[in-house]
């Protein structure tokens, strides 16, 4: 399934239970599709003309009842899903243009600035609750460790930052990278951190060590990896500038084999759907894609299978082109107080 947005996409996330998909567009609107697998059709369910300035990320929040938006212009928006009425809007969340949303909890989001800031909102406090001024750059990416409350960042500075939530301190920050880091998932049971980067190499740190990397896997891509999505403890999705989408391996660390091509442009997001049906994923070919996961797996797992019997017949080592033709980078462009009231209306 797949549909033409008509403008550059930043982000994109999925209902928690419900078919929709919302999208956070280059020229600050709002779409939400609604899909059906039994007719494979996508349909623009609402336009909301979210902010002024380019939609940088977007999160569903409070169960699927409003949807979030981060933009440039430096505001939060709370939308409702349903109407696409304003529930509420922060005009001034950070000082900087905001980079990226995630969701923390059911009641609590994340946002990262252009500027290294990040911030976390409480919904049921109504209020901004803790601020870390944890990078010097962009921050990229973000993810969550519920059990110890960790909050951790990577950044166009080229580090990956902890961030204690219980404290309100910033824990620790790796050491500078000699390239920056646009992704960061955790994986084998919050033993290890993985990130992507901008040279294509995967950089994995153990849990409690993150001053510098454990490991590095250098033969994903010779382009830079844009996204990375946990399937599971032991693999990732990963999506990359030259827009091939990869299932990944960890520890052992391997391509097990590429699984979609969205197009020849940046992949700038990609979610799974609530009953992780669908894999979608966005590009800078203003395309929505969806694809679906249960043949992408299959596939995967007779790949495997494939590649388990030739090994026992043949055991010459097969050639692998690693340098596929590159792409421009797609650039999200940069852009002033904080409040504390922004969730007083929902």
């Amino acid at each position: 399934m797949e549909v033409n947005l008509g403008e550059i996409p930043f982000g994109v996330d999925f209902h928690p239970s419900n078919p929709l998909a919302a999208v956070a567009l280059i020229n600050g609107d709002l779409h939400i599709y609604g899909y059906n697998s039994n007719d494979s059709s996508l349909q623009r369910l609402l336009n909301v003309n979210a902010h002024s300035e380019s939609c940088r990320s977007v999160r569903f929040i409070n169960g699927g009842q409003a949807v979030a938006t981060g933009s440039k212009d430096c505001s939060i928006l709370a939308t409702n899903v349903e109407t696409g009425a304003t529930i509420a809007r922060l005009e001034n969340a950070h000082e900087n243009a905001i980079y990226k949303l995630i969701n923390l909890t059911e009641s609590t989001i994340a946002s990262g600035d252009d500027e290294g800031c990040i911030k976390v909102w409480d919904t049921r406090q109504r209020s901004c609750c803790n601020s870390f001024n944890a990078h010097e750059d962009y921050v990229s990416d973000m993810t969550f460790v519920s059990e110890s409350m960790k909050l951790l960042g990577t950044s166009g500075d080229g580090t990956l930052s902890v961030c204690n939530l219980r404290s309100n301190k910033i824990q620790t920050r790796s050491e500078f990278s000699e390239e920056e880091l646009t992704s960061v998932v955790v994986m084998k049971n919050d033993h290890k951190v993985i990130c992507g980067s901008q040279s294509g190499t995967l950089l994995l740190y153990s849990w409690g060590f993150f001053k510098d990397c454990s490991d590095r896997f250098v033969d994903l891509s010779p382009n830079s990896v844009e996204v990375l999505l946990k399937l599971d403890e032991d693999r990732i999705i990963t999506g990359s500038e030259n827009g091939l989408i990869s299932l990944v391996g960890i520890l052992p660390s391997r391509i097990i084999q590429p699984i979609a091509e969205h197009s020849e442009y940046p992949i700038e997001g990609l979610a799974f759907s609530h009953d992780r049906k669908f894999l979608g994923s966005i590009s800078h070919d203003q395309m929505l894609k969806l694809w679906d996961l249960d043949d992408i797996l299959q596939c995967s797992s007779n790949n495997q299978n494939s590649q388990v019997a030739m090994a026992d017949n043949d055991s010459d080592e097969m050639d692998v082109d690693n340098n596929p033709p590159q792409s421009k980078r797609g650039t999200k462009p940069k852009n002033a107080s904080s409040s504390n009231n922004f969730f007083a209306d929902l």
